[in-house]
């Protein structure tokens, strides 16, 4: 399904392919948390712990956008319809663990060799990170495109373990399935990075020419629905943090009653470093200063953040931040 031209740039950037359109890549936050050097803002701010975090993609190539801040190889975007020939999710669950356990190898200790041992993880974590728990669905393309995307929600479930999906919130008709049939995630994001429709299309240079209706259909969508509901933005400086868009951005959130607004500054990684440079990074101080306006704007308190991410929450109460349950 994948061309091997792509498949070679991944496996440069240490994805692990899994199945004919997934993949698992280690965040750098499971490796600080495996070497007692600090936790991601979602273990920090929702409870879930980083060494037991498998970031993955059930639709590794496949969006409907290709957003400027993005760190994934758009221009090679296979489109926003994956073949045919889907992978069932059991596989994609299991084949992701074991992508997950050869990507964390490296930091195993072993006790019987006379080498010098060069990992510094804590072995107690390393042994519990070869079943992960948490499950982040959002590493590259949009996992709703995902047919399976349901049914893969509903094994992690059974399996008891948590999930974060992450949707661009172009398929609302997929978002009110997965309501319908009891099989939404743990944590629904919805991204939503513009504040009106013309900069929309500029920012996330869409293919389907209604996506800023759609997206707009999903926020309303979301005030509805029965799970735990995270408004995301990434924040890029000279583009869509401006103080003229606080009104529009807190109507949205208004509109979309999401349990909580999660802010995130852009970062200059991957790919997004030849459209944006490290100068579009906005600063923490700079990130602060937004979230606490947009907070006011939007009726909602600054609840936490996390300095090293650039990362921030807003909501209305901070006792219901971590998750008590799968």
């Amino acid at each position: 399904m994948i061309p091997n031209k792509i498949k070679n740039i991944l496996k440069k950037q240490h994805y692990e392919l899994v199945g004919g359109h997934s993949a698992v890549q280690i965040c750098r936050w499971t490796k600080n948390s495996l070497r007692d050097q600090g936790v991601c803002y979602k273990e920090k701010f929702y409870g879930i712990k980083s060494h037991l975090c498998c970031q993955m993609t059930p639709a590794l190539m496949w969006c409907d956008n290709k957003c400027v801040h993005c760190w994934r190889a758009i221009e090679l975007t296979l489109g926003n319809k994956l073949p045919k020939n889907i992978d069932s999710p059991k596989q994609i669950i299991d084949k992701s663990i074991k992508a997950q356990q050869k990507l964390l190898f490296g930091f195993k200790i072993d006790p019987k060799s006379k080498k010098k041992q060069l990992s510094k993880a804590n072995q107690k974590k390393y042994l519990e990170s070869q079943e992960p728990t948490q499950f982040a669905i959002s590493l590259s393309g949009e996992p709703t495109l995902y047919p399976l995307i349901g049914e893969l929600i509903s094994e992690l479930r059974k399996r008891k373990k948590t999930s974060f999906l992450v949707t661009n919130g172009l398929h609302p008709e997929k978002l009110k399935e997965l309501a319908e049939k009891n099989q939404l995630p743990t944590q629904l994001y919805v991204s939503v990075n513009t504040p009106n429709k013309e900069m929309y299309q500029k920012f996330h240079r869409s293919s389907l020419p209604d996506a800023w209706e759609k997206l707009n259909q999903t926020l309303e969508l979301m005030a509805k629905l029965k799970c735990r509901t995270i408004f995301r933005m990434n924040l890029v400086r000279d583009l869509n943090m401006e103080e003229k868009y606080l009104k529009d951005y807190a109507k949205l959130i208004k509109k979309a009653k999401p349990m909580f607004v999660e802010i995130k500054g852009y970062m200059s990684v991957g790919f997004a470093r030849q459209r944006l440079g490290y100068n579009r990074m906005p600063t923490y101080k700079e990130m602060l200063d937004f979230s606490q306006k947009l907070a006011k704007q939007a009726g909602l308190k600054l609840l936490d953040s996390h300095e090293r991410s650039r990362a921030f929450v807003l909501g209305k109460d901070k006792s219901k931040l971590k998750i008590q349950r799968v």
